[in-house]
């Protein structure tokens, strides 16, 4: 049985639809629906379109050159640009964004590095969110004593 079965592998509980290899280089913006894993390098942005949920996952050896808008992001490797997660962002120990974050849920490993801001984008289902008693809005780096530079 090899790597695909019936067309689609697993990759982090989100079915790929589409898989951009280690050996492959992409020239470009890509626009997909479903799951997409990219191991080799992607130099435009990534966006998700339809209607389903989409998921972007990058492997370790994976690298996006331009901006990301997809729900979930799963990132163990490299993305030099904004990464728009409005759904969920993991990122693991090797993960690394040069580019702000704009996230609705963050799972952050240690050893993940983001050069930029972090940004909270809210569930408009959810009540107002917590401040800080100066009034700011909490945020990942300040209630978990990340390093963000």
């Amino acid at each position: 049985m090899g790597m695909f079965n019936a067309g689609q592998a697993k990759v982090a509980n989100a079915a790929v639809d589409t898989l951009v290899g280690r050996h492959t280089e992409v020239l470009g913006d890509v626009r997909f629906s479903g799951g997409l894993h990219v191991d080799g390098r992607i130099k435009g942005g990534v966006t998700s379109v339809g209607d389903k949920p989409a998921s972007l996952s990058v492997g370790e050896s994976g690298c996006i050159e331009g901006n990301v808008r997809v729900p979930n992001v799963t990132l163990s490797g490299t993305v030099t640009g904004d990464v728009h997660a409005t759904e969920r962002l993991t990122l693991t120990a090797k993960a690394r964004i040069a580019g702000n974050v704009h996230y609705r849920l963050l799972e952050m490993a240690a050893g993940a590095t983001i050069n930029g801001k972090l940004l909270h984008a809210a569930d408009p289902a959810a009540p107002a969110a917590l401040t800080h008693e100066e009034g700011k809005p909490a945020t990942a780096a300040a209630d978990y004593g990340a390093t963000v530079s």
